[in-house]
């Protein structure tokens, strides 16, 4: 399966609580639901087709507890979201959650050996592997090299203060784009394939030449 990093980001690169103001308040962060002001019925057609890629599903415990009692509640039989994190296979990392508690349709636990276990899950037949928020799991796949694909909705707004997806510590990457579009409010989709041939250590600049600007 591909692995895949699913999320709603600031202009600023802030993916904490955007749904809600008590969707995630860890570190004091009280700027939630801030992408409400954007939403429209572009995003829920973006997102229903992140969905419709989806063969498993791969959290971290904060996402997972924030998801569960939401999408679990959600009945309608044509809400895409609901049906794929309802009825499709889970996996959710975490050290203090046990099986028992993890209940929610079809759950497992990843409590150890995290990039072991994803790279096992990765070798299975199937659609995507969809990692949807989950903040620290993300940087933790990208750090190891296992994302294939991001797949961002970019809001117009600067949120100033919480957890970012990229963050000092990220791995340096460049990225291929292999889709990019524009919606009515604003809102960027983008489809991000990490490329190792980008060498952003090259050394090369800006320069003007014989009376040209140039890279060298």
């Amino acid at each position: 399966m591909r692995l895949t990093v699913n999320t709603f980001v600031s202009l600023d690169g802030v993916m904490q609580g955007p749904g809600g103001a008590q969707e995630d308040t860890s570190g004091g962060f009280g700027r939630g639901g801030w992408l409400t002001p954007f939403a429209d019925t572009d995003m829920g057609r973006i997102v229903d087709g992140w969905f419709a890629r989806t063969g498993e599903v791969l959290l971290g415990r904060t996402t997972f507890e924030m998801m569960r009692p939401y999408w679990s509640s959600v009945t309608e039989p044509d809400n895409r979201v609901a049906t794929v994190l309802n009825t499709y296979p889970k996996h959710v990392v975490s050290t203090t959650l046990t099986e028992e508690e993890a209940d929610w349709g079809d759950t497992s636990v990843i409590a150890d050996r995290v990039e072991d276990r994803v790279r096992e899950l990765k070798e299975r037949p199937g659609d995507e592997l969809q990692v949807h928020g989950s903040w620290r799991l993300a940087q933790t796949l990208h750090g190891a090299g296992l994302v294939d694909l991001f797949r961002l909705l970019v809001f117009p707004v600067v949120v100033g203060q919480g957890k970012r997806l990229f963050d000092e510590g990220s791995v340096p990457t460049g990225f291929r784009v292999e889709s990019a579009e524009t919606t009515a409010n604003g809102l960027v989709s983008l489809d991000l394939v990490p490329d190792p041939d980008i060498d952003l250590a090259s050394g090369r600049e800006f320069a003007v030449v014989d009376g040209r600007e140039t890279i060298v």
